[in-house]
């Protein structure tokens, strides 16, 4: 896969369909790589006639990592911000240098987790460079929605794993425990599918850094109100990752009305990919 010179790092990255369509930009989560979008439902979007462009985020995958030590947790409690290297507008500021690398003047933006955060930062940021925005499983930035169960504060904070197995059995953790209830994963797919992203690429302290950026971060809900491309906001109703009052909020704050999908969690299980797509897609047209 190649990589892109990007707001001063380099990002990993690949693409799906025709490169003259309409150009729509997945984004992924905290400490996710890109082989987290299925190559089937990349190629679903493509299909429909879109040019599909995946990649990792900075601190993610075979993207630059930091050289940074992680912040204290501590130390950010207590309101000392200076251990964090970078904030949201520079995660927004390197998908617009992916777009320079690639030489599109503008897109379809599409986000996930953190990666919807840098959805909503680019289209406050970048606006003359956003077709639609499409935020899924996300929340504003505002401290009093989108918080995470205390089970998965627990998890997120647990030391580091140190080994491909003890990778494994955390993530399968933590997937078991985020994921969608109503569509579970069989565990040797869920096993299979955390081996194959330990394997790609193992970066603890890049995560810790990217859910800093996230912690310390500002609200995005008042710039999310000048957001006047199409928007769709997605998220379900059983997420313990992103409580479901995120996806509320940052509906209500671009004025639409959200895709609230039943028994679904933080993850995209295959029984619901013609759901994300259709709702990606028919926003996406809207901006075409």
């Amino acid at each position: 896969m190649p990589k892109a010179p990007a707001n001063g790092v380099e990002l990993e990255y690949d693409t799906f369909g025709d490169p003259s369509a309409p150009p729509l930009v997945l984004i992924m989560g905290l400490g996710t790589q890109m082989i987290a979008w299925p190559v089937p439902f990349c190629q679903a979007i493509a299909d429909e006639g879109f040019h599909v462009v995946r990649f990792d985020n900075r601190d993610c995958g075979l993207s630059t990592i930091v050289d940074a030590p992680p912040p204290g947790f501590g130390d950010l409690l207590a309101g000392d911000t200076s251990g964090v290297p970078y904030l949201m507008p520079d995660l927004s500021d390197d998908v617009a240098g992916l777009l320079d690398a690639l030489g599109v003047d503008s897109a379809h933006i599409v986000g996930l987790s953190m990666g919807g955060m840098i959805a909503q930062q680019f289209a406050i940021d970048h606006p003359a460079r956003l077709r639609t925005l499409c935020s899924i499983m996300s929340t504003t930035g505002a401290h009093d929605v989108g918080q995470p169960a205390a089970e998965v504060i627990t998890l997120l904070l647990s030391p580091a794993a140190t080994n491909r197995e003890e990778a494994i059995d955390r993530g399968q953790k933590m997937f078991e425990t985020v994921g969608s209830p109503a569509y579970p994963t069989p565990t040797a797919e869920l096993r299979a599918r955390i081996g194959e992203a330990f394997d790609r690429s193992f970066t603890p302290a890049g995560s810790a850094r990217q859910l800093a950026c996230i912690v310390t971060s500002p609200d995005r809900t008042p710039g999310l109100a000048a957001v006047s491309v199409p928007s769709a906001v997605i998220h379900g109703d059983s997420d313990k990752l992103v409580d479901v009052s995120g996806g509320r909020a940052t509906a209500a704050a671009l004025g639409v009305e959200p895709l609230i999908i039943p028994g679904a969690g933080h993850d995209l299980p295959e029984e619901l990919w013609p759901t994300y797509v259709q709702a990606i897609v028919a926003n996406a047209r809207k901006g075409d």
